[in-house]
């Protein structure tokens, strides 16, 4: 594979920084076959001509590697290409490329910042509330309409180790839910996912169930990730192991990491994780880049500004 590399970039003048003549476009009869931000992918079709003996160029213009043949060439280059393109269309192509945002720390440490603000808040009993008894999630309250406790529960926890163990995971799929969604937008649908997945969770409950904790939301994150990325990601994949990669590893992830232990509420892990896909099977929809800087800082407000009416709403209920 060394060698293949070193006489393909001498043959076909591939280079990370293309010299001047090969970002002009070549005078005369020569045509554009293929194009792509890849240069695997205009590599693996030069190749193709080349056995062939086809004439052909390879050039590096706005950021584009594109083919070219003489025109005479054209029609014999294109059904080369078709022709190798119908045997190998097992083989694994070059990884799709898929756009990222940010870092996806922002989201994290708010997430971090407010999950560990509140054993603070309700060992003051900030504002006189009884955070715990107005907060967690109570099937039978939600299932009378006290649909705050399904965003309030999120940010409760049992003790230290599971608050420790909710930091952790949820950090970690936040990252990379920011990532690729934005840290503004990505959060506010981790939050939508966690409250559905209660929500979901309490109506399948006894109406005597109560929990806490962020898991739901963390599942949901990592739902909502793997859907994306999977939805995102299949069109450009070559083979059905690319294609479903993503939510491969999101499902085996649930597998190892949601299920276990005797207070572990694995129906919400669950219902969270179902809720994440949703909601990440319908981001994959929209261009998430036309949102902007503005658009990612007002959708973290909302997810924020919601969390702090459910708390209110938790708080001041008779």
């Amino acid at each position: 594979m060394v060698h293949g590399e070193m006489g393909m970039r001498c043959r076909f003048r591939f280079a990370a920084d293309p010299p001047m003549s090969d970002r002009r476009v070549p005078e005369g009869d020569w045509v554009v076959l293929r194009s792509a931000l890849d240069r695997r992918v205009v590599t693996e079709a030069a190749l193709v001509l080349a056995a062939m003996e086809i004439p052909h160029r390879t050039q590096w213009r706005d950021h584009v590697w594109t083919l070219l043949v003489p025109a005479h060439a054209v029609q014999r280059a294109e059904a080369e290409l078709r022709s190798f393109e119908a045997e190998n269309w097992r083989r694994e192509g070059p990884a799709p490329m898929i756009h990222t945002f940010d870092r996806g720390w922002t989201g994290a440490l708010v997430f971090l910042t407010i999950i560990w603000l509140l054993p603070n808040l309700e060992d003051w009993g900030t504002f006189g509330w009884n955070w715990r008894e107005s907060g967690m999630m109570n099937a039978g309250l939600v299932q009378d309409g006290q649909w705050w406790r399904t965003f309030t529960a999120l940010t409760l926890h049992a003790d230290l180790g599971h608050i420790v163990g909710n930091s952790v995971f949820g950090a970690v799929f936040g990252v990379f839910a920011g990532r690729y969604l934005g840290s503004g937008f990505g959060w506010l649908l981790i939050l939508l996912g966690g409250a559905a997945g209660n929500l979901a969770n309490a109506f399948i409950q006894p109406a005597a169930f109560l929990s806490v904790g962020a898991s739901t939301a963390n599942f949901a994150a990592l739902g909502l990730t793997g859907a994306f990325m999977w939805q995102r990601s299949r069109v450009e994949a070559r083979s059905w192991k690319r294609n479903f990669a993503p939510l491969f590893a999101a499902l085996a992830l649930l597998a190892y990491t949601g299920v276990g232990g005797e207070r572990t509420d694995v129906l919400a892990h669950f219902t969270g994780f179902a809720a994440g896909v949703a909601a990440g099977l319908g981001a994959s929809t929209f261009d998430i880049r036309r949102l902007g800087k503005s658009g990612q800082a007002i959708a973290g407000g909302l997810a924020v500004a919601l969390l702090a009416y459910a708390w209110l709403r938790a708080g001041t209920v008779a």
